[in-house]
């Protein structure tokens, strides 16, 4: 059962009331009554951790964090209403060294924050339950298995020898909040006189469509008689051993699941029903995952019901660093920003920590790819202790059991730059790996998850680890290396399960409510701007390099002379380098097959890698993420003195008729060129048309000939749907560079409703670059866009949670390079 190692239809208590948090030095009390009276008690939240208790009692700053593994951490609960009795006590995740006590008798020692306990108890009425948290902090500098290598990013080196994430411990890229406290849920679980338990489900999509349900389970009860439903079928359980039940389901017409861009992510709810009671298994999907390696065998490409499948999306951190929550209300806002930016798979990195079954539900739900890494990052973790392998197997197996179900699990993986970090410091090939990510992982993956392809760290493959023309690249030369976008197709990246790391800057709004300070120049601000330990540079000066690069300014003259223009150009900056790489990567002919971007959210506000900020809110990067993942798409790629290609792309599973106009504007207005061409766009296709044989004749629209004066500063591609004339997708290009293209642009805007819907129609008198529209209460469809003269935009306003709908926006509208501001009046 989904997450779930109890019984099904068990009584179950979850025990989320009348906690108490008090700390205490370490190792100072031994046992419950050893805590002073004098000792000061607050409520706590359970689950929940001492960061999110303490905060909420107006002890401890997120911001500005004191350490919280310092000192022992106690958890006092009454058990008043649960009554006498035999019960199983349920803890799903302890962190980190949890001693649990029942009437003060030790029942568990616990050394895993990733593994859950079921511990059978005596309850005799108005029970007391003790959790003690262990200060980790002293604990870290203990000796243990001597390590080969010493990471740089991860402090203390302690850590490698505990489970227990890595959040918190990482300077520079996170905000230093320990995670202690029991993080996931207490419960106390009655059991039916008959039980049934250990199921197991296996749903798989064979080659020639047909779906194959396989469940197994134990049942306690004398030949009971069970059946599974799925898909409008049902199908006997059959006994295949002492008290073991097996039934397998064939499904001739099943609906496949697919990531949304590719199709509908079509669910199946599965039903057992014993001796006439039913009980819900949850729902699963099914699919056939495959990697293909390519002739080469350098490829890292996934094949999803047999179609290779352009992989874009980001890297997951947490909902919340402070709390770690594990409910689907956390995880909602951003699953469904993630989607509606077009993404198609999240990551889960070994430096984060394991979310529940309710985040592998929405990723069902809303066709979202999973890339799961197991929580090990950077260390050489230690390879003969029996006790610490013994833990690494527990959560291996526990972890899988959860999403057993889950299609949306997509590439399990053993880790995070384990073998680039031996590489980089110059160790051997024979040092980079060990068992656990060797033999121990995928021998649990081969018995659980089959269907799953593995790989054993990321990144993975090529002469060194790191290499992105060979297998699993973190690629970040454009990026922090600073390389020019070019180097996106010189490096010939196969797949990125990280890449393009910036500093992106919030919506103004955001930084006026949670950081309102002067931007770069304020310590607030710098502390915020995530960085490399011990390099000179920060992610702010590789934005910085490329607004020089893109627009032609000096970043330092520019934040002191005119602070505001230089921060809405670095709101528009980090997308257009979005959009300029990824326009490589998905031309025909290129041989990458995805990439994630480090990462989906910021841990806290400010000019943090997240392309959507702590508060849930999408920065301006979104926009353009969601516009660089379209399915139906159409780039520019500039290929020097062969001229300028448009490329259009569609993923999805329908055939396509569309028109594709190119043009090229003078002073952002004057048509210089243009031409046409209507076609009928294959599914699952990408088609490459030279601009000028669109023209019909020769013009230079890289301007790589320069034969006198430039003709035009901007060309444009837009592709439009024949069916019904709606504009499915537009690019642009710059070949003299951003920075001279921007123009005092005229905008028009008028506001409407349509039905409970507002929207603005946009005009302009020419080119107006990274439009943005700035109405309280209100997201804008799309923001920070390019407007071509002549055609009309209009652009829907979504009203955000509060907002009273039925009140006319008010807001303003503006462009870069433009003086001119259209005010929207409510």
């Amino acid at each position: 059962m989904r997450g779930r190692l109890a019984s099904i239809g068990a009584e179950e208590s979850v025990l989320s009331e009348g906690w108490n948090l008090v700390l205490t030095e370490p190792d100072a009390c031994a046992v419950p009554h050893d805590i002073p009276l004098s000792a000061r008690f607050i409520p706590a939240p359970v689950p929940g951790t001492v960061a999110a208790a303490l905060e909420r009692a107006g002890l401890f700053d997120r911001e500005n964090p004191e350490p919280l593994n310092t000192k022992d951490a106690w958890y006092l609960c009454r058990l008043f209403d649960a009554d006498p009795g035999e019960a199983i006590l349920r803890l799903a995740g302890l962190a980190t060294l949890c001693h649990v006590f029942l009437n003060g008798q030790e029942i568990l020692f616990s050394e895993s924050m990733f593994t859950a306990h079921e511990i059978p108890v005596t309850l005799t009425g108005g029970d007391e339950l003790a959790l003690c948290f262990r200060a980790l902090g002293p604990r870290l500098s203990e000796p243990g298995p001597r390590a080969r290598w010493r990471p740089q990013m991860i402090t203390p080196v302690g850590l490698r020898n505990f489970r227990t994430t890595l959040l918190g411990h990482m300077p520079g890229w996170c905000p230093d909040i320990h995670a202690v406290g029991p993080w996931r849920p207490i419960s106390l679980l009655r059991h039916n006189p008959i039980s049934i338990d250990n199921v197991s489900i296996r749903a798989v999509l064979d080659e020639s469509g047909v779906g194959r349900l396989s469940v197994s389970l134990h049942n306690n009860a004398d030949n009971p008689s069970m059946l599974l439903h799925c898909g409008g079928m049902e199908q006997p359980f059959e006994k295949v051993g002492d008290n073991h039940y097996s039934a397998i389901l064939k499904l001739a017409d099943i609906e496949p699941w697919w990531p949304h861009t590719h199709g509908a992510p079509r669910l199946y709810e599965l039903t057992l029903v014993s001796d006439g009671a039913e009980y819900s298994l949850g729902s699963t999907g099914f699919r056939r995952i495959e990697v293909e390696r390519g002739d080469d065998g350098d490829d890292f490409a996934i094949l999803i019901n047999g179609e290779r499948v352009f992989c874009r999306g980001a890297v997951w951190t947490t909902a919340d660093i402070a709390r770690l929550p594990g409910g689907r209300a956390d995880y909602e806002p951003f699953l469904r920003l993630a989607t509606d930016a077009g993404m198609n798979m999240i990551r889960i990195g070994g430096t984060m920590a394991y979310e529940t079954p309710d985040f592998f539900a929405l990723c069902d739900e809303l066709g979202l790819l999973v890339w799961q890494d197991f929580m090990f990052a950077n260390f050489d973790y230690p390879r003969n202790d029996k006790t610490f392998l013994g833990h690494v197997h527990a959560e291996v197996e526990e972890f899988l059991h959860g999403v057993q179900a889950s299609p949306s699990l997509a590439v399990l993986c053993g880790g995070s730059e384990i073998h680039q970090q031996a590489a980089m410091l110059g160790l051997p090939m024979e040092f980079w790996s060990g068992p656990i990510t060797d033999e121990i992982i995928p021998a649990v993956i081969a018995r659980m998850r089959p269907d799953v392809p593995y790989v054993p760290n990321s990144p993975y493959g090529g002469a060194m680890p790191f290499s992105p023309n060979a297998g699993i690249a973190h690629y970040y030369g454009v990026g922090a290396y600073m390389r020019p976008i070019a180097d996106a197709r010189r490096a010939e990246v196969r797949f990125a399960s990280e890449s393009l790391a910036f500093a992106h800057v919030p919506q103004q709004r955001t930084l006026h409510r949670h950081l309102d300070v002067p931007a770069v120049h304020s310590p607030l601000w710098k502390a915020r701007v995530p960085r490399d330990r011990s390099a000179s540079w920060d992610f702010e000066d590789v934005r910085d390099f490329y607004l020089q690069l893109l627009y032609g300014c000096d970043p330092a003259r520019l934040r002191r002379e005119n602070p505001e223009h230089y921060l809405d150009l670095s709101r528009a900056v980090t997308g257009e380098v979005f959009e300029e790489t990824f326009a490589e990567w998905r031309r025909k002919g290129s041989g990458c097959s995805g990439a994630l971007v480090w990462t989906l959210q910021d841990l806290l506000p400010g000019p943090g890698w997240g392309v959507i900020d702590s508060t849930g809110e999408p920065k301006p990067v979104w926009y353009a993420m969601r516009r660089a993942f379209r399915p139906v798409q159409t780039v520019f790629t500039d290929e020097g003195t062969n001229g300028l290609d448009v490329h259009v792309v569609n993923e999805t599973d329908a055939a396509l008729d569309v028109e594709l106009e190119v043009f090229c504007l003078r002073d952002g207005k004057q048509q210089v060129v243009s031409g046409n061409t209507g076609f009928t766009l294959a599914a699952r296709s990408v088609e490459r048309f030279a601009a000028t044989a669109l023209f019909g004749a020769f013009f230079d629209t890289t301007y790589a000939f320069r034969f006198g004066p430039p003709a035009h500063d901007v060309g444009v591609a837009r592709l439009r749907s024949l069916a019904d004339g709606a504009v499915l997708a537009e690019s642009f290009h710059f070949p003299l560079g951003r920075g001279k293209a921007l123009h005092d642009s005229g905008i028009e805007a008028s506001l409407g409703k349509a039905g409970d819907d507002w929207f603005v129609d946009l005009r302009t008198d020419r080119l107006a670059q990274s439009v943005h529209i700035d109405v309280e209460g209100y997201r804008a469809d799309d923001d920070w866009f390019h407007l071509a003269p002549g055609a009309m935009r209009r652009v829907k306003l979504h009203a955000l949670s509060g907002t009273e709908s039925d009140l006319p926006p008010a807001g303003e509208i503006r462009s870069l390079g433009s003086s001119h501001r259209v005010m929207l009046q409510g």
